[in-house]
């Protein structure tokens, strides 16, 4: 139920965003147009976000009878995992990474690179796609793809907003004026990065501790984060901001900007709390603690607070 409220509140904040923005753009005409736009968006965003994404990165169905290994993988850890075995996507990358996408585990779709499948063995493969299917499981796809989107498009509003701004269009009845146009094509890309923050990085260990679990091997999934953090930085994923959060790990690690509104904890930390593990199913490692003591952990977005 956490990530329908989550899905509810994202679609209700995109739709006040548009509105405020159609309102600055172009009065109360710009308001209405705004208004539906917004809703035309959120009901693409909800039955064909994942096409977007895919379609984005230029991905390719895996075909019965095509990479074997890969999904006989993915198709034994859905079934350990009580789920319909999802849709096997290629992205034609060379930076390893991945990701799952879709509106429910019926519709659900993972994703890899062509990078990830050259440098991971079966053991890393299993444990990245056991932490993809764990966001499957978790219901974490539909929010993400949702955000994924939401995103890309206010970023666009954001460029529309600029734009109007330096040529003097809108509506006569528009509020704020100019500054309200500068202003909001200077907010809106921050509004749209936070979107991706508030997608919560807790869930990130939830699908490490889970997905290590599913493939039965917690060394694989760590042996796997330790080479997706080596090769990131020193080929990142051609990846669209608006995506960023989507993947296994930061696709834009090697840019410091994108790195304070990540959504990804970092890859140490991840790679020592499953380490910290006795066994699948054992407890999670001891909260992480900053110099002064604090338990970071305590620390999580409002956002995620929702899911309780």
């Amino acid at each position: 139920m956490g990530n329908q409220i989550k899905t509810t509140v994202l679609l209700a904040v995109m739709m006040g965003f548009f509105m405020v923005i159609g309102r600055l753009l172009g009065g109360r005409q710009g308001l209405i147009i705004a208004f539906f736009f917004a809703a035309g968006l959120n009901f693409f965003s909800y039955w064909y976000s994942d096409k977007i994404v895919l379609r984005m990165y230029k991905a390719r169905e895996v075909m019965p009878g095509q990479e074997m290994e890969l999904y006989g993988i993915v198709q034994n850890l859905a079934a350990k995992a009580g789920l319909p075995t999802p849709k096997v996507y290629i992205i034609p990358q060379e930076s390893p990474n991945a990701f799952a996408t879709g509106r429910s585990p019926e519709h659900a779709v993972v994703a890899v690179t062509e990078g990830l499948l050259k440098i991971m063995n079966r053991d890393e493969l299993a444990g990245v796609l056991g932490h993809e299917l764990s966001h499957v499981k978790n219901r974490d796809i539909l929010i993400g793809s949702i955000a994924a989107t939401m995103a890309g498009a206010i970023m666009m509003l954001a460029s529309m907003a600029r734009w109007s701004a330096i040529f003097g269009f809108g509506g006569d009845d528009r509020e704020g004026g100019i500054f309200g146009l500068i202003l909001m094509s200077i907010l809106a890309p921050i509004a749209a990065l936070l979107i991706q923050t508030a997608i919560s990085r807790s869930r990130e260990y939830q699908a490490d501790a889970s997905g290590a679990h599913l493939a039965g091997n917690n060394e694989g999934l760590a042996h796997a984060l330790e080479k997706l953090g080596s090769y990131s930085n020193r080929q990142p994923v051609n990846a669209n901001p608006s995506t960023a959060h989507m993947f296994i790990v930061n696709p834009l690690s090697g840019q410091k900007m994108m790195s304070l509104f990540s959504t990804h904890p970092p890859l140490n930390d991840r790679i020592a709390r499953l380490r910290g593990f006795k066994g699948p199913g054992d407890a999670p490692a001891p909260p992480t603690r900053g110099k002064d003591g604090m338990n970071l952990d305590q620390g999580k977005a409002f956002w995620d607070r929702l899911s309780r």
